[in-house]
């Protein structure tokens, strides 16, 4: 798996920010959730800072397993903590990249999230990083890290993903 090229990087990136789009209109998170590799990770840290999502606890750290469980819930008619659906709408930018080791990159973003749920908008910041990994069907996400700007304070349930 030889080294990306920065027009390779942007198309990875480019796809999986349409098909969060995508998931963000339609409510169908699973073509999402395929981005992602086998053994990846999904982490929204509590604290700000946070080195570790094992020994301090964290908003949110899935594996590949519970991330499509996530998604699985999200569409389930019997979640009612998640009805009404969210409507979103996300803002990323100051999309930067760096190699990192074997092959992969890091992409880090700014995300900007409206949230509309239950009469309610609800504004979300965030600091994300996306590590990517060539696979032998294209690129997918072997980690996802979003760190919210406002994760130590109240938060009053997360019935979106980022």
């Amino acid at each position: 798996m030889g080294r990306f090229t920065r027009a390779e990087i942007e198309d990875a990136f480019q796809k999986y920010q349409d098909t969060a789009l995508a998931a963000g209109t339609s409510g169908d998170w699973n073509k999402w959730a395929d981005l992602f590799t086998e053994d990846a990770t999904y982490w929204v840290p509590l604290e700000r800072g946070q080195k570790d999502p094992i020994e301090t606890s964290s908003i949110i750290h899935d594996d590949r397993t519970l991330l499509e469980l996530r998604v699985k819930q999200a569409r389930h008619p019997r979640a009612h903590a998640r009805l009404p659906l969210a409507r979103t709408v996300h803002q990323v930018s100051n999309v930067a990249s760096r190699e990192v080791e074997n092959g992969e990159f890091e992409v880090h973003s700014t995300l900007v999230l409206v949230e509309f749920r239950s009469d309610k908008q609800r504004v979300w910041g965030a600091l994300v990083n996306h590590r990517l990994r060539r696979t032998g069907e294209g690129y997918h996400i072997a980690r996802k890290r979003v760190d919210l700007v406002n994760s130590e304070g109240e938060l009053d349930g997360i019935a979106i993903l980022f």
